[in-house]
């Protein structure tokens, strides 16, 4: 740590700290915002994270637009949209998401995200890890993250259907 209570970490360029870092705030249900509201609570606090990689508070910013939204898919979640396009026209430096499945649940936006971020140099980080996907062991770790967070969706959904059956007899 330096003197301004800023984490050194060299993956942090000036460059990235000249854009916007956005914090995406997400849960998958109303009903979770309502009875996980300590969730909720942990995925603001990323904006204090985002401040101790170096970003000052009024480049952090906060999406939580798609708040009881399913990650399962994009077209309905609005702020998820706002991100891609402002990573896409290179004013972001760093993404913030308390774990990977706040941001997608699915592959394909996964990978576009990732894919964005690489070719406009955006950090992506949680509440433990900081990624660069232009470096290909964070890239693969991403991907990897990715892939485990569609396959716990697919495990949730299977277990809803066989709940249904069970108790509709």
């Amino acid at each position: 740590m330096n003197t301004n209570n800023s984490i050194i970490n060299p993956k942090v360029t000036t460059t990235h700290q000249a854009k916007q870092a956005y914090v995406y705030v997400r849960q998958s249900s109303l009903s979770q915002v309502v009875q996980h509201g300590e969730s909720t609570e942990l995925q603001y606090q990323l904006v204090e994270r985002a401040i101790l990689l170096g970003w000052p508070r009024e480049r952090v910013h906060v999406i939580d637009e798609d708040l009881g939204k399913s990650g399962a898919g994009s077209d309905q979640r609005q702020g998820f949209q706002f991100l891609i396009a402002e990573i896409g026209l290179g004013h972001v430096g760093l993404v913030l998401s308390f774990d990977a499945s706040r941001l997608a649940r699915n592959n394909s936006d996964w990978h576009r995200l990732i894919e964005l971020c690489s070719l406009f140099a955006t950090l992506i980080a949680d509440g433990e890890q900081l990624y660069d996907p232009l470096l290909y062991h964070d890239r693969l770790l991403l991907g990897l993250s990715g892939m485990m967070s569609e396959a716990e969706l697919h495990h949730i959904k299977e277990l809803s259907r066989n709940n249904i059956r069970i108790y509709s007899f």
